[in-house]
């Protein structure tokens, strides 16, 4: 009876201790290490640390414990067929635990890098689960080839079902990869103020992976697909400086005083420039002769605006500000004149 009971233990004892041992180990090391590693990693500055830690920590508990099945399953003597059975069982949890865990750490790099990417990078949900697809496909692959079934049938109906998917959603991949192409390169971003070929302006309000949304000073809103944005040649008045630039032509009567002409314009521009909102502060307005016009001498004066939009009350104040003061000073403002001369000739009868 001893005996019996002695070799019971030894047959089925001894593996569950291993297996009890197994869960002590692995909530041991959840509660101790686990923890200790977790505040290590939050005082370093590197994100990847981080990213790698939580990819592994659901696993951390089923690594442990397929590691004592295993060692307890090595200490038994099971008949076929199953010991194999729970070598196969052993073999497709590690795969699949390793293929859950790659997947947790590709899809925290990938939005740890599109938080880096600055303002207007929209969710990465979309690639989040594409990562995902592919990555437990790829895990079912490896499990079904350890089971020794044959997955070249699978690949090649999945090459010729990915062509089929690429055909008919041509025009929705091309959007989204001029999106992405967009995002990535900056071309363009949310908040700025951007004109396309063809006279479209606005600005850019949001950045789908299909569309582009433009907000027209009008209030108009306007989609344009992805596709076209990344092909389009774009002017920018946000990219590096915001500022824009104002020019005004004016003319003046040839018999003016141009040195007081440049002298009188340039206290109205530099007394627009500091007290209107919207000009760039500390800007120095300019004041240049340019041409000798029909009937006038024609100069522009240059201010420096904070944004595209901001000129629109620069210019109405400056205007009226300079024709007041030019009516002060006496200085003309001359209409065009035209000399016309008519010849008229009459024959003698």
């Amino acid at each position: 009876m001893e005996e019996t009971l002695t070799n019971t233990f030894l047959t089925w004892g001894i593996p569950v201790l291993i297996l009890a041992a197994g869960v002590l180990i692995g909530w041991l090391f959840k509660r101790i290490i686990h923890f200790r590693l977790k505040n290590l990693t939050q005082k370093t500055r590197w994100r990847g640390d981080d990213i790698a830690l939580k990819a592994v920590e659901s696993q951390i508990l089923p690594w442990i414990a397929l590691a004592a099945l295993y060692v307890a399953f090595k200490s038994l003597e099971i008949v076929e067929p199953f010991n194999t059975y729970i070598a196969r069982f052993i073999q497709i949890a590690v795969i699949l635990s390793i293929t859950f865990a790659v997947k947790n750490l590709l899809v925290g790099a990938l939005d740890e890098w599109s938080k880096k990417q600055g303002r207007g990078f929209p969710s990465t949900k979309i690639f989040t689960n594409l990562i995902k697809i592919v990555i437990i496909t790829i895990g079912i692959l490896i499990v079904l080839e350890s089971l020794n079934i044959s997955i070249t049938p699978m690949l090649t109906a999945l090459g010729i079902g990915g062509l089929a998917i690429s055909l008919a959603l041509k025009d929705t991949l091309s959007d989204l990869f001029s999106g992405l192409h967009i995002l990535l390169s900056k071309k363009v971003q949310p908040g700025d103020f951007v004109e396309i070929d063809g006279g479209t302006r606005g600005y850019i309000t949001n950045i789908s992976w299909r569309n582009t949304t433009m907000l027209e000073r009008t209030n108009n809103v306007i989609s344009i697909p992805n596709s076209r944005i990344s092909a389009a040649i774009v002017k920018n008045y946000d990219i590096e400086d915001a500022s824009f630039s104002v020019r005004i032509p004016i003319g003046v009567s040839y018999s003016s005083d141009l040195e007081h002409v440049e002298k009188i314009t340039h206290e109205v521009a530099l007394a627009v420039q500091k007290e209107i909102t919207g000009a760039v502060e500390g800007f120095d307005p300019i004041v240049r002769f340019f041409e000798f016009g029909d009937s006038s001498i024609n100069l522009k004066v240059y201010f420096q605006a904070k944004q595209y939009g901001d000129h629109h009350a620069l210019k109405h104040e400056f205007i009226k500000r300079l024709h007041g003061r030019y009516e002060a000073e006496g200085i003309v403002i001359p209409f065009p004149i035209r000399t016309i001369i008519h010849e008229n000739s009459s024959n003698e009868l």
